[in-house]
C-alpha cells in the first residue's frame, strides 16, 4: 500500500514535470523572440551583454540550487548521526558540509553580481524598449527564474521518491 502511494506520488510529479517542461519550452520561445527584437535594436556590445546575462542567469541559478540541495542532503545526514556513526564518516560529512557551505557562499556572491548585471542590462534595454516591452523583458526574467527553481525542485522531489521506492522494494523479501 505504501509502495502504491509512493508510486502514485511519483506519477503525479512526472506529470507535473512534463507541464513545467512545456512552460520551459514556451519561455524559451519567448526568449528567442526577445532576442530577435534586441538584436535589431541594440548595439552589438549591448546585445552581447544581454546574451551573457541571460546565459549566466541559468548557470548561476542552477549552481546555487544544486549546491543548496547537496548541502541540505549533507545536513540531513549529519542530523541522523548518532553514537554508532564511524568517526571517519562524521569527519567526511563535516568536511563536505564545510566545502559545500563555502561553495554556496561563493555562488551567492555570483548571484549578487548577476543581480547587479541585471540592473545594468535593464538600464541598457530601457533606452530601446517601450515601457510595455521593458515590463515584458522583466517578466521574462522572472518567469525564467521561477521555472528554473520549479524544475530543480521537481527533480529533487522525484529523486527523493524514487529513492524511497527503491528502499521499499529492497526491504520487501
Amino acid at each position: 500500500e505504501l509502495m502504491a502511494s509512493v508510486q502514485s506520488r511519483l506519477q503525479a510529479l512526472w506529470e507535473e514535470q512534463e507541464l513545467v517542461l512545456l512552460e520551459v519550452r514556451e519561455c524559451a520561445r519567448w526568449g528567442e523572440e526577445l532576442q530577435v527584437l534586441l538584436r535589431d535594436l541594440c548595439k552589438p556590445q549591448e546585445f552581447e551583454r544581454y546574451m551573457m546575462f541571460i546565459g549566466d542567469l541559468e548557470k548561476v541559478l542552477s549552481l546555487l540550487l544544486c549546491l543548496s540541495s547537496r548541502l541540505a542532503r549533507v545536513q540531513n545526514a549529519l542530523s541522523r548521526m548518532d553514537g554508532s556513526t564511524e568517526p571517519e564518516e562524521k569527519q567526511s560529512l563535516n568536511e563536505r558540509h564545510q566545502l559545500l557551505s563555502r561553495q554556496r557562499e561563493d555562488a551567492k556572491d555570483l548571484k549578487e553580481n548577476l543581480d547587479r548585471r541585471e540592473r545594468v542590462v535593464s538600464g541598457i534595454l530601457a533606452k530601446y524598449l517601450t515601457e510595455q516591452q521593458l515590463q515584458d523583458y522583466q517578466h521574462f526574467v522572472q518567469v525564467k527564474t521561477s521555472l528554473l527553481i520549479e524544475q530543480k525542485d521537481l527533480e529533487e522531489q522525484i529523486k527523493f521518491f524514487e529513492e524511497q521506492l527503491e528502499s521499499l522494494e529492497q526491504s520487501i523479501p
